[in-house]
This record gives structure tokens, C-alpha cells and sequence, in this order.
């Protein structure tokens, strides 16, 4: 492992590549680090909403930084299209993060209700129906005890494209069951929760260290499903320690 070597930061629904910013910080010291938007650069052209598609961006991007394979780290939605770039693209990855994430798929319901968000961000021409969000995606103890994470939260889903929330709740609500493809790779995995993540919880997290012999589980204590914005230093060391793995595999 190499400084050249990067680091790619995929985020999480309803947000953009600024939920990154404070680990991307502290790894920027030693790594290279793309936090690339998904499922393609604003201004882009929206593809079919499919998660492969981001996947394929992300594929590129990588490419585009130089030879050599990179540590993924994906939260939430960004998870989900770490396991596609796997599936798709595996030469490319070389340890993976799965933060606040899970690999199987949505039930038929909650496939449903993703739907019909996107069917009323669309309608609405706004971001309104996912405005609220942080009340789910934040931890109790972040939104009793931290407003000014709240406020920054919600000011960044304000600021999200409808366009791009509608297709996110699309692509996600079509992913396939990826705990396959996870217990095929036999690079370097650490499995990130936050003890207090509503979301996808620490159920999801041991369902993807049981599929996986080499995973490592951190749990982050007093975070919801945004542990890289509520405890950045604690997302970025299990990085940085999933980096050094990848150089070390002892380590």
C-alpha cells in the first residue's frame, strides 16, 4: 500500500460527497481520496436508475487516479454500490468498507415505499418528502445532544438535487441480494454499525461479518446510520487500520 494508492469514499441517501469531508481530512494526510458523487458528477446526465451504473462510474474514477487497486469504503447507498463495484469491476477493489450498510436486498414492502418516495420527490419537483430524514438517520444521542450536526444534515439534504434523490430511491429499491459476492472476496473487509443506527443496524453488520471469515465488526458507541458524520475520528481510524491491511495483512 502506497500513498498513491486511493481511498474512495462513497456516500450514503439522501446526501451528496460532503458527508465525507472530516474523515476524508484525516486520511487525505497519507492517501489519496476520491469522494466521487453518485451515481455520476453533477451535471452529468442521469443514467437508468440502476446501482450498476454508479458502480461503473466509480469504476472509472478509479482507473482515472492510476494503476493499482483501491480500499472502498461505502455507507448506506454507498454500500450497496461497493458490492456492485465488487461484483462488476473486482480487480479494482483491494479491501472493502461496508459502513452502516447491508448486503442483502430490500423486502418487496420497503422496495414499495421506495417507489413511491421517488414517485413524490418527482411529482413535488422537490426534496420535500425526504426532508426529515435526519430524524432516522442520525443517532438519539447526536440529535438530543448536537444540533449543529442536525442543522448541517439537514442543510445538505436541502440542498440535493430531486432528480438524483428520486433515482437513488430507485436504484436501491431494484438492488439484488449481494451476501454472494461479499463472501466470494477474500480481500481485507471491516464492517462499520453505529450502536445506535436505526436504519440498517448491527443485525445487517453480523449477518455481513458471519458471511465473511477475514471481516472485522467495529461498532462505533453513540451514533446512528451517519457514523462518519457523528464520529468521524472513529471512521476514519477503522479506515485507516483497513488501509494498513491491505499493506500488512497481519496487521
Amino acid at each position: 500500500m502506497t500513498a498513491a494508492t486511493p481511498i474512495v469514499l462513497l456516500h450514503a441517501f439522501p446526501l451528496d460527497h460532503r458527508m465525507w469531508d472530516d474523515v476524508a481530512a484525516g486520511l487525505a494526510r497519507t492517501h489519496e481520496v476520491l469522494a466521487p458523487d453518485l451515481p455520476v458528477a453533477p451535471g452529468e446526465p442521469l443514467p437508468e436508475p440502476a446501482l450498476e451504473h454508479a458502480a461503473d462510474a466509480v469504476a472509472a474514477a478509479i482507473r482515472a487516479a492510476g494503476p493499482g487497486p483501491a480500499v472502498v469504503a461505502g455507507l448506506s447507498m454507498g454500500g450497496y454500490v461497493a458490492l456492485a463495484l465488487l461484483e462488476r469491476h473486482p480487480e479494482l477493489v483491494a479491501a472493502l468498507a461496508l459502513v452502516d450498510t447491508k448486503s442483502t436486498a430490500d423486502t418487496p414492502e420497503a422496495a414499495a415505499k421506495r417507489r413511491e418516495v421517488a414517485d413524490a420527490v418527482q411529482e413535488a419537483g422537490s426534496v420535500d418528502p425526504v426532508r426529515g430524514m435526519p430524524d432516522v438517520l442520525l443517532g438519539e444521542t447526536t440529535r438530543s445532544a448536537r444540533p449543529d450536526v442536525v442543522e448541517r444534515v439537514t442543510a445538505w439534504i436541502g440542498e440535493q438535487d430531486p432528480a438524483r434523490v428520486a433515482w437513488g430511491q430507485r436504484a436501491m429499491a431494484a438492488r439484488p441480494d449481494r451476501t454472494d459476492v461479499l463472501r466470494a472476496f477474500d480481500g481485507p473487509i471491516t464492517v462499520v454499525v453505529g450502536d445506535e443506527d436505526a436504519v440498517t443496524g448491527t443485525d445487517a453488520a453480523q449477518h455481513m461479518v458471519a458471511a465473511v471469515e477475514q471481516a472485522l465488526l467495529v461498532v462505533v458507541p453513540r451514533v446512528g446510520h451517519l457514523s462518519a458524520v457523528e464520529d468521524a475520528d472513529a471512521v476514519r481510524s477503522a479506515l485507516a487500520d483497513l488501509a494498513q491491511r491491505v499493506h500488512d495483512p497481519v496487521a
